[in-house]
């Protein structure tokens, strides 16, 4: 494994000095950075061209520029914009910070998402479930980025905006959606047709139930989870993380989720009202101390599990940590929702909360929740851009695999054991059909980091991909230069990942061969 990461590495290496070498030679032959001065009128442009090309060095030749700035750049100094003054660290900083929350959410929501959906897809093979996430997954990949961008700054931004201002939805389309809700369900869930149509009920039922209190409780103006609406939550969380990672049928991991219900109710006021009261953690309050809380709560619903033990104990920890985690999210998630009032009435936003330009609105003020919204909701667009197109990607992919699985001996000879189906579809097929993704997420996620170009610049957000372009458009090539080898750095790096990766999951693979 060692000789196998030094090997790795040293190419790597090797190939990102070759392939540098490339894209400054590319760059410095694409840009001009006297372009404006040579069409400019002013009597001395003459002078500035030769103080330029004396600041620049353009009268040395290309390759003598690139070892000059490839001796800089190892050395920690990636260069100065020769346009605005300002460093390249500063410039890479804002952008990376802003391009990793937009590629975070959008991945994270892809690949759960994505997965999910495919999997279902496939145990539904041929069905109308599956021809109908079949027809959508092709339509997002037949779809342009910015076609979908531009439909979202519409119809997600304006005309959700122009919705709040007298937020009524009308019966007729309450039913309609629930009804739809109801069909999707119960062509998802399979089995016999009693067994949809109970399913399907039940679902069209809720979402109306829902939509229906969202209504009545003007919701849309003040978003908020009350007791009630919070103990009906955490306990569909705690039941669809116990199906999913044990099956109802293990009694100390559907107790220790419970548990972790109970926990969560019990500590609901004093989480919300006092710990994050504006006297206690508020001013203090940042994204270190919201990881910092999120691990107290894998942790708290660990021990849980532990507490409860079992035959095994790992499962009820597991199931306890993932259910306190989303459980704690919860909970945040409402004390967020209560700041939504004084943002909205804010001077920055005006009533028109979900934004269709920029990373945050400027002069807002306000504390770490206000602030927090505000990201969010500069977030939404972009991320569904984003995650869309990468949804349809997860979907095939997932689908593909679970059915290659699905088709194994062992798949077989699993069920001819008597195994129950959630067993074999969970622990034997689903866990087996993520190894090819291991081996796609790294790469995928770096490619968005260096490919959000489009979205980026249709929601002028000031990230990596916008970065890159403007530069370029300014004939600035330290920058541009510090973009491309980053955006290889991390490429030949996530490679080298999935190699890993795909070798730890898979024992059939060995790294060293």
């Amino acid at each position: 494994m060692l000789i196998f990461v030094i090997r790795r590495v040293l190419m790597g290496l090797a190939l990102l000095l070759v392939s540098s070498f490339l894209m400054y030679m590319l760059v410095d032959f694409t840009i001009d950075p006297l372009e404006d001065l040579r069409t400019s009128t002013d009597p001395s442009a003459a002078l500035q061209m030769e103080q330029r090309t004396e600041q620049l060095n353009l009268n040395a030749p290309p390759w003598e520029r690139y070892f000059d700035w490839l001796g800089a750049f190892v050395t920690g100094d990636p260069g100065v914009s020769w346009n605005t003054g300002r460093s390249v660290s500063d410039l890479l900083g804002s952008a990376i910070i802003s391009t990793l929350q937009l590629v975070s959410f959008a991945t994270v929501a892809a690949i759960v998402l994505g997965v999910a959906v495919g999997i279902v897809s496939a145990l539904r093979q041929y069905s109308s479930f599956d021809y109908l996430i079949t027809f959508f997954a092709f339509l997002m990949f037949s779809l342009p980025s910015f076609w979908v961008a531009v439909l979202l700054k519409q119809w997600g931004a304006i005309g959700f905006n122009d919705f709040l201002v007298d937020p009524v939805i009308a019966p007729m389309l309450i039913a309609g959606i629930s009804l739809a809700a109801g069909v999707f369900w119960q062509l998802a869930v399979g089995g016999t047709l009693r067994r949809r149509l109970i399913h399907g009920a039940l679902a069209a039922l809720a979402v109306a139930l829902v939509l229906g209190y969202m209504q009545i409780t003007d919701w849309w103006l003040q978003p908020r989870l009350d007791w009630v609406l919070l103990t009906v939550t955490s306990l569909g969380i705690a039941l669809t993380v116990t199906t999913l990672s044990t099956g109802l049928r293990n009694r100390r991991s559907l107790y220790t989720a419970l548990s972790c219900v109970a926990l969560g109710l019990v500590l609901y006021f004093p989480v919300r009202y006092y710990l994050f009261s504006n006297s206690m953690l508020t001013p203090y309050m940042n994204y270190g101390i919201v990881l910092l809380l999120g691990l107290a709560a894998i942790l708290v619903g660990a021990l849980v599990g532990v507490a409860w033990r079992g035959p095994d104990w790992k499962q009820s920890a597991r199931t306890g940590a993932i259910s306190a985690f989303l459980i704690a999210g919860v909970i945040f998630l409402d004390k967020v929702m209560s700041y939504w009032p004084a943002y909205m009435a804010a001077p920055a936003i005006n009533n028109r909360p979900i934004q269709t330009i920029g990373d945050r609105a400027p002069n807002l003020g306000g504390n770490f929740w206000v602030q927090l919204l505000d990201q969010y909701t500069h977030l939404i667009l972009p991320t569904l851009a984003l995650m869309l197109i990468s949804f349809a990607g997860y979907t095939r992919f997932s689908r593909g695999s679970m059915l290659e699985v699905m088709n194994q001996d062992y798949i077989r000879t699993a069920r001819a054991k008597g195994i129950n189906e959630r067993t074999v579809v969970m622990r034997h097929g689903f866990r087996n059909s993520l190894i090819p993704l291991a081996s796609i997420i790294p790469v995928d996620i770096i490619g968005l980091i260096g490919g959000a170009l489009i979205t980026e610049r249709i929601f002028s957000r000031p990230g990596m991909g916008q970065l890159f372009i403007a530069n370029l458009n300014m004939n600035d090539i330290d920058p541009v230069m510090a973009y491309l080898v980053i955006v290889a750095f991390l490429a030949i790096l996530a490679n080298i990942v999935a190699d890993l990766l795909y070798a730890a999951l898979d024992p059939r693979i060995r790294v060293n061969a």
